[in-house]
């Protein structure tokens, strides 16, 4: 047992070292294959956990009137994160939004 917590911290820790060291690079090979194989699925993962507690929360949110905010929150900026980010980019993650290119103003992809 204690051989598979120390594996899987040693698995945790070099994931995140490469992580950040990717984080560092502008859009670079390291940038691309930790977006691909550690961020990506990550994004997937959360938008399942949020999907579920977006289930979960739908009641209060009908009440509240919030339904739109809780889904955006928990569904639709999940889901944008993964699917519509170039490759490696991290930089439009800095504020949480996308930023147009115009005017600077936060704004979705696609508005």
């Amino acid at each position: 047992m204690k051989k598979a917590a120390s594996v899987i911290l040693m698995v945790v820790i070099i994931l995140t070292s490469t992580l950040s060291y990717a984080y560092e690079r502008d859009n670079g090979a390291g940038a691309i294959i930790a977006d691909t194989l550690i961020v990506r699925p990550i994004g997937i993962v959360s938008i399942a956990v949020g999907t579920a507690v977006f289930i979960v929360a739908l009641p209060f949110a009908l009440i509240s009137g919030s339904v739109g905010t809780t889904a955006d929150e928990l569904i639709v900026k999940p889901a944008e994160f993964t699917f519509t980010r170039d490759l490696g980019d991290f930089d439009s993650t800095k504020t949480g939004y996308y930023q147009d290119q115009k005017t600077g103003d936060p704004a979705r992809p696609g508005e």
